[in-house]
């Protein structure tokens, strides 16, 4: 099988490039800049992409090929400290992710032989803040910026339906990996001993180890039942508070000053809602299919990141 990967140079493209090609699939990573991907297994290349059209790859689709489409900026920007949502910056998160998506049913439109399956990216910030209600994917999409972001980017491959081709959407959680992603930001001040919750520390934070994530795409990849939205999240996810304190046993810090919310909106503005709001969010339709996790266990998954440094 060849799968063609959107987005497939960072955290969640680059894990799941190294477990495809490890079982012997090829993979094709679009880039704007191809000749700066570097350290890709074998059988794994990167050609060059406009990020908003078909062209230059729309060749390498064919009935064995899937488009996992995990294209768009980084929410809280590439630095360590999170960029504010200007109203500039909210643009410009829309706009690439609506173009990529765009770029991924022109080629469907256009390709001789249409692929098996588009999987597109989303996140649990479809669903909006909530308390501590249980949310599946059932729920309906929330009303605030990035409940909006992640419904035009889910539906901006829709489209792909009238080509007969099968469209599964992930709903992603909090991604956990050492290397990359929010993880490194939040283990920071506990090692400088002064990590503690977030604001009241009450909101939920769902997660799920990358090793989960990988597989889950995999798994919705094979599953030809796989249609429509699925929560990648751990089946038990933990209040800020609780998920700190897990942190701060793995790690053997101590988890005791709080970061006061009125400081982080202060510094950061709307961008500090993705981890001073939340979401109890459980991946029903995921595990009504069959898919069984190998970390449920917050601990677990710690103390396994930090033991292989993934």
């Amino acid at each position: 099988m060849r799968v063609i990967i959107t987005g497939g140079s960072g955290l969640i493209g680059r894990a799941l490039t190294a477990d495809l090609t490890s079982a012997g699939h090829e993979v094709i990573i679009l880039s704007r800049t191809p000749q700066d991907v570097e350290d890709l297994p074998h059988n794994a290349r990167a050609i060059g992409w406009d990020t908003h059209t078909a062209s230059g790859w729309v060749d390498q689709v064919h009935e064995d090929t899937a488009i996992v489409n995990l294209a768009g900026p980084n929410l809280a920007g590439e630095g360590f400290f999170p960029s504010r949502w200007t109203a500039e910056r909210k643009q410009k998160l829309r706009q690439s992710r609506v173009q990529a998506g765009q770029a991924v049913v022109d080629a469907v439109r256009r390709a001789n032989e249409k692929p098996r399956v588009v999987i597109q990216a989303s996140g649990i910030g479809y669903y909006g803040v909530h308390a501590d209600e249980i949310i599946d994917e059932h729920h309906p999409p929330g009303d605030d910026f990035l409940a909006q972001l992640c419904r035009d980017w889910e539906n901006s491959t829709a489209a792909v339906e009238e080509y007969h081709v099968r469209h599964a959407i992930i709903r992603s959680g909090l991604v956990l990996s050492t290397q990359n992603g929010s993880l490194p930001r939040v283990i920071l001040p506990y090692k400088l001993f002064v990590g503690g919750p977030f604001g009241d520390g009450k909101q939920w934070w769902s997660w799920i180890h990358l090793e989960d994530e990988v597989r889950a795409i995999r798994f919705l990849i094979d599953n030809t039942a796989a249609r429509g939205p699925f929560n990648l999240t751990s089946p038990n996810p933990l209040t800020n508070d609780d998920f700190g304190r897990a942190l701060a046993r793995v790690i053997g810090r101590p988890h005791l000053i709080p970061v006061p919310s009125f400081a982080m909106r202060a510094a950061f503005g709307e961008v500090s809602m993705v981890v001073l709001e939340g979401q109890r969010v459980i991946p029903r339709r995921l595990q009504e299919l069959g898919f069984e996790f190998e970390f449920t266990d917050l601990d677990t998954a710690l103390r396994d990141l930090f033991r292989r440094r993934i």
